[in-house]
């Protein structure tokens, strides 16, 4: 019987990939950077783009010698403004050359990098800023007026203004001013006292630069905002040691992929705010001097088609909502929009169903691989391989030099039998420091074991004989119904099955019967595919042709959409919320 200290998995890797990459580089996140611009200074960097209704989409192009100097020239303006090692910087951008440059500047500085999702709540910024302790913040002109309001009740000394179009060709800077700047909230007619524009802090500092030397491997890079799904977001600690490794972990797990016409071309429609769009994207994508097509807004699915049908990204990476979007928008399904020149994807944050994947393979004739990552080990952890067997509902193997075990609901410790489930711990080179200011919840997740940082993940799952690692669900998800432990996700995946269904959530709420007060039911939030139409009675006899009789729901809601977090996971803690406000409405 195989254990799971043999680490089978390595023996199913793609040709060329290594079982371990030790010892790592002694290297600083922005040495990748450094590197691309010294190899190839005149490979494209990134794309900035926008529609033009006679012209259609134009671009403009940075290269990697560009953005290697204007990030050294920000980050000598970010010194001189103050900045000391171990600064936290907040970010408050959406996926524009203005977030790039200053996540490379933020790091040569010797800043850490705290990127907030800039759609917000004043609330919730308010938090993170105040959480991250930042005196500067680095925002696009939309949130300008929103981080005033707030800025009396934090730290905040200097915001640092960019704006959307400061990229873009001419032409397409000219009309967004003329049509769009003042219309959708991007002007601004005079900054406060003590702000600054950000093109102003390149001009001033232009030719000057910082000693990359200044930081150690062993410093923060990165303080990653989990969703706080289950209340309050806590900042995920991350070294350069541990982004470089995730970094070289991925590429190394990807070695096949040959370039395409030289270059890899990267979507980049996940949030870079997010750790999967910030190292599994931008990271990966610099350390193999990739192009990235920047896509500021990936819920904007007519943008992100006409980004793909322009520039025919070779590599994407996403979120099984917007490859499903995708494969259902009527311009890709009328061959209107072609998805053939997409080589390979990889789609992380919440289980892919089979038929979106088969239907996006289908259209693309790429490979679109399941992966799994965490905020706490940011961000890759496991995926199945590009050329070897993908296993249907797996995530696939762990990445080199990841040990992963599955362990007892119970006691926390005692390794189960392979094949059943329990909380997937996982240790590894990229594992978090711990959580910002939160001893008790970083002792909760990060426990030592045999000498060894462990982190336990929080998720239900279980290991096959060759290694392929499956996540059932979520613990904090998990309902108990009639006595029986039942998990949403298989739920879920099996009514995304109906032809009927574009998506859909299974929750476990509060019993409704007043008999059975303190017992859990299950209910299923549908969206309809368009123009489609089922019954409840009609769901409830599929899901009982694969589904035990206590899994199948009892209640079914119809819905316009549901409830998710930046980068596509479906909220169950709101579609409770929204059951029981139901409920209080007719009481």
């Amino acid at each position: 019987m195989v254990t799971y200290a043999e680490r089978p998995w390595t023996k199913l890797y793609d040709k060329n990939v290594p079982a371990s990459l030790e010892p790592y580089p002694d290297i600083s996140v922005p040495n990748f950077l450094e590197e691309a611009a010294k190899k190839t200074p005149n490979a494209v960097a990134l794309v900035s783009s926008a529609h033009i209704p006679i012209a259609g989409r134009i671009a403009s192009e940075m290269t990697y010698a560009e953005l290697n100097r204007l990030s050294d020239v920000l980050a000598a303006g970010l010194v001189d403004m103050g900045l000391k090692r171990g600064d936290r910087v907040a970010l408050v951008l959406p996926n524009i050359a203005a977030f790039v440059i200053s996540y490379y500047a933020v790091l040569k500085a010797g800043g850490v990098v705290a990127a907030t999702n800039p759609t917000y709540p004043p609330d919730k910024m308010q938090y993170q800023i105040n959480d991250c302790d930042a005196n500067i913040v680095i925002a696009m002109s939309l949130f300008y007026n929103m981080l005033k309001k707030i800025q009396p009740q934090t730290k905040v000394k200097t915001i640092i203004v960019a704006n959307v179009k400061e990229y873009l060709p001419p032409i397409a800077r000219l009309l967004f001013t003329l049509a769009k700047e003042k219309k959708d909230g991007h002007y601004i007619e005079k900054l406060a006292d003590g702000d600054v524009w950000f093109q102003d802090v390149l001009t001033k500092y232009n030719g000057k630069k910082v000693n990359l030397a200044i930081v150690p491997t062993k410093d923060l890079a990165l303080f990653q905002y989990t969703g706080g799904t289950t209340g309050v977001s806590k900042a995920a600690m991350a070294t350069h040691r541990a982004l470089v490794a995730n970094t070289l972990q991925m590429r190394a797990f990807f070695a096949g992929m040959e370039p395409a016409n030289g270059q890899d071309v990267f979507l980049g429609a996940i949030p870079m705010f997010h750790a999967f769009g910030m190292v599994a994207v931008l990271n990966f994508a610099v350390a193999i001097g990739g192009k990235i097509i920047l896509v500021p807004n990936a819920r904007d699915i007519p943008d992100v088609l006409d980004n793909i049908n322009h520039f025919k990204p070779s590599l994407f990476m996403g979120v099984p909502a917007l490859y499903n979007a995708i494969n259902n928008h009527a311009d890709v399904k009328s061959g209107k929009v072609s998805l053939r020149s997409i080589r390979a994807c990889v789609s992380g944050s919440a289980p892919l169903p089979p038929a979106t994947k088969r239907e996006f393979e289908e259209l693309s004739g790429g490979a679109l691989r399941e992966g799994f990552g965490m905020s706490e080990a940011p961000t890759a952890s496991h995926c199945n391989p590009l050329r070897g067997e993908n296993r249907t509902g797996s995530i696939g193997l762990p990445l080199p030099d990841m040990e992963c075990r599955i362990v007892s609901l119970d006691d926390g410790v005692t390794d189960v039998p392979i094949g059943e489930v329990g909380e997937l711990i996982m240790t590894g080179p990229q594992l978090m420091v711990g959580y910002h200011g939160m001893p008790t919840e970083t002792n909760n997740v990060i426990r030592e074991q045999d000498g060894k940082r462990w982190l336990y993940t929080g998720d239900i799952a279980r290991m096959d004989e060759d290694g392929y690692f499956y996540i059932v669900d979520r613990k904090k998800d998990m309902a108990l119904i009639g006595g029986f432990n039942v998990y949403p996700n298989n739920i879920e995946k099996i009514i995304s099955n109906h032809p009927a269904v574009l998506e859909v959530g299974v929750a476990a709420i509060p019993h409704p019967d007043k008999d059975k007060a303190g017992q859990e039911s299950l209910k299923a939030w549908v969206v309809l595919q368009p123009g489609q139409s089922v019954t409840e009675q009609e769901l409830i006899a599929h899901c009982e042709k694969s589904l035990a009789r206590y899994e199948v729901p009892t209640r079914f809601a119809f819905v316009k959409e549901l409830p998710k977090t930046t980068v596509g996971k479906t909220l169950r803690r709101e579609l409770v919320q929204m059951e029981l406000a139901e409920r209080e409405k007719k009481a």
